[in-house]
């Protein structure tokens, strides 16, 4: 039985790489890039970069998902939204600074 446990276990990062992966960064002048990312409906991942000198914080509301990353931080949040539309995330540190997640319905 521990033996199909560690099986599956080894298996579970393979399938976190195959996720459709998308970049989005902290840029120093205190703006995303891309402000609008395009994914499709489903199970993505992003992943973050913090290119700042300060600590940023990724949130969205409608999203449910944060995560705070220091200075020269990388890190990644894996979303799952079968919803097509506009979903607004910031950073909640500096909450002038705004972009949107554009879910596109799949092909």
């Amino acid at each position: 039985m521990l033996g199909v446990a560690l099986m599956g276990a080894a298996v579970l990062p393979a399938c976190a790489d195959e996720l459709p992966t998308f970049q989005l960064t902290f840029k120093p002048d205190g703006t995303f890039e891309p402000a609008r990312l395009e994914v499709p409906a489903g199970r993505f991942k992003i992943e973050l970069t913090n290119e700042s000198n300060e600590p940023v914080e990724f949130e969205s509301i409608p999203l449910r998902k944060e995560k705070v990353l220091g200075p020269g931080v990388k890190s990644f949040v894996v979303i799952t939204i079968s919803r097509p539309g506009e979903y607004p995330f910031f950073d909640d540190f500096h909450q002038s600074v705004k972009g949107t997640l554009v879910v596109k319905p799949k092909d």
